[in-house]
């Protein structure tokens, strides 16, 4: 009997969608004329002619590395260019300051990070802990110009 109803139920919203799609199709495809223009009044501003905007260069993406990376422009990156950059942040990790980096100081970040967010001194996290470690969402610029 569940199977007559089924059948039915299914006929019906069948034939349903089928008339909907017949009565929704576009009878008049014509547009309606454009408004008409009006004439300039008195009050019209005109608005000022800019100045063409001044003409750049286009720049690959590797090309704009390599200018970041060539810190005096000429042309070449020297192993010296290239590795300042990292040995400060080589240095900030290096704690104890004798050129190689144990565990600890590699991971001192995250170490810290781990012991502020296990409130109840348990060695582990709990979801609820484990929570406020998340980074901060990013922020986003308020207007999309």
């Amino acid at each position: 009997m569940a199977r007559f109803f089924a059948w039915g139920a299914a006929a019906f919203l069948m034939l349903t969608g089928a008339f909907l799609l017949w009565q929704g199709r576009a009878q008049d495809t014509s547009l309606p004329p454009p408004p008409k223009a009006r004439a300039a009044t008195p009050f019209t501003v005109i608005p000022p002619t800019l100045p063409d905007a001044p003409a750049s260069t286009p720049r690959t993406r590797e090309q704009k590395r390599f200018g970041r990376a060539d810190k005096d422009d000429d042309g070449r990156i020297t192993q010296a260019e290239l590795f300042d950059p990292r040995r400060k942040a080589f240095a900030k990790l290096d704690v104890n300051g004798n050129g190689t980096l144990s565990f600890e100081e590699w991971a001192a970040k995250t170490l810290t990070k781990f012991g502020s967010a296990d409130k109840d001194h348990s060695g582990w996290l709990t979801p609820a802990e484990y929570a406020t470690t998340a980074p901060p969402p990013p922020k986003t610029p308020r207007c999309g110009c």
